[in-house]
């Protein structure tokens, strides 16, 4: 990784949805989708699928803070997902599934700990808001057929009916943002 570059590692339902979102954001340089939060060691996409190996899907994106800065990236997570639904996404059930942020490192936690607390008491959300906010451990890339997924199978019907109206939603709220 370029030394200008910092991580951030995110879950807000599949990792699909968050995926195409963070490829389109200027700043960032590099998403991947996968694993994270768990025990079980290179987890496979039908273990954690089962939700018992505890890791919840995620993107795991390079970013270079001279163009986006972390706040920045915040705001697009919280805004294009439901961080008031616990371990749920739509129709995508299970702790796989849940809102998550992981820190790698004491100012992430503290940026992330602020920005919940202040949209909380904003009243942004009507019901309050359960996303996660734990230490980075450890991250597993996805098996290769999840990775770039919308990007190369933008025709077939999740991505048609879930993916790309959140994409459409996205880009109008934040245009500024777009590559």
């Amino acid at each position: 990784m370029q030394n200008n570059l910092e991580l951030a590692t995110f879950g807000s339902g599949c990792f699909w949805c968050t995926e195409a979102v963070f490829q389109r954001v200027k700043g960032v340089e590099k998403v991947v989708s996968g694993y994270s939060g768990g025990k079980v060691k290179n987890p496979s996409y039908k273990e954690v699928t089962s939700g018992l190996t505890g890791h919840a899907e995620v993107i795991q994106l390079s970013y270079n803070p001279s163009i986006i800065s972390f706040e920045a990236l915040l705001e697009i997570f919280w805004g294009t997902h439901d961080p008031t639904t616990l371990n749920r996404q739509g129709a995508d059930v299970g702790t796989q599934y849940r809102s998550v942020i992981f820190y790698h490192n004491d100012e992430q936690k503290r940026l992330s700990e602020h920005y919940k607390q202040k949209l909380d008491t904003s009243g942004a959300f009507e019901k309050p808001i359960v996303t996660e906010i734990t230490a980075f451990t450890s991250f597993y890339p996805a098996e290769d057929y999840h990775q770039n997924y919308y990007n190369l199978n933008g025709n077939a019907p999740y991505c048609s009916y879930v993916i790309q109206p959140k994409l459409e939603k996205f880009k109008k709220v934040f245009e500024s943002r777009l590559k």
